[in-house]
């Protein structure tokens, strides 16, 4: 990775929206980007992944055992392998145990097409030759990203609440609501910029975070903290409640210890 030759990615997955995302990014800051897709073929993986710098897998958490299994054998065992998986613990794990050489995980916290001004930040988790990473983090800085360190546990932790949450608690709250027809000629404005904001996430992306919620091994812990604060609630300890909520807009300090 130090010669002059052009440095070389292989993307599997890369016809899917992020996968796209990256080969752009990375044939704009010079590499050479070869594709890989289903129905990932034999003589395909054999053609492509023998002397790639970089192996990513922009596939889904729970399909990177089946992939790497097709990848079996074809990896350069110099070939930096890494993923862009919403969780981090178990495609980490699962990479260090099918490659013998350098592991990065890695998560754009942003979608294919973030909008203008969104802030491309990705996760960096170690896995396997720290020198490895560092080029990663380098490579993912000429593309234009921020990466920052991200241990794989407290990443998962975090995702679990920012993503698997939020879903599971916007889809249980709508639910809710429902139960009687009438409730919707008494929709405020509020109530209607909460369901505008759903709706993209429960109508055409429900299926993605359904997976990223069972994928996370910290989902139900998530869940059981937040079933604690609902029953903070129906004791009518709402004070308690905002002072906690109001964290986030008064300067992230420490609230006050656990429950």
């Amino acid at each position: 990775m130090t010669d002059t030759r052009q440095e070389r990615a292989t993307i599997v997955g890369g016809r899917g929206a992020m996968g796209r995302f990256f080969a752009e990014r990375l044939q704009g800051c010079g590499l050479e980007v070869r594709a890989l897709d289903k129905p990932l073929g034999e003589e395909e993986a054999a053609e492509h992944l023998p002397g790639s710098d970089l192996v990513l897998l922009a596939v889904p958490s729970h399909v990177v055992t089946e992939v790497l299994d097709r990848l079996e054998g074809h990896l350069s065992p110099e070939s930096v392998l890494a993923d862009i998986c919403s969780v981090k613990v178990e495609p980490l794990q699962r990479m260090l145990a099918s490659h013998s050489g350098p592991v990065v995980g890695t998560h754009p916290l942003f979608g294919p097409d973030p909008e203008p001004g969104t802030a491309l930040r990705v996760a960096l988790s170690p896995g396997r030759d720290e020198q490895a990473g560092e080029w990663v983090r380098d490579l993912l800085h000429r593309a234009g990203l921020t990466p920052f360190d991200a241990e794989a546990r407290e990443h998962d932790r975090a995702m679990a609440f920012l993503q698997g949450l939020n879903f599971a608690t916007t889809t249980a709250y709508l639910a809710a609501a429902s139960h009687d027809a009438s409730i919707s000629k008494y929709l405020t404005p509020s109530f209607q910029r909460r369901l505008d904001a759903a709706r993209k996430m429960l109508n055409e992306d429900a299926e993605l975070f359904q997976t990223l919620f069972e994928s996370n091994p910290y989902s139900q812990e998530a869940v059981r903290c937040y079933r604690s604060y609902l029953g903070l609630a129906a004791g009518g300890e709402l004070d308690l409640l905002l002072n906690r909520a109001c964290w986030w807009w008064n300067g992230n300090n420490d609230p006050g210890g656990d429950l």
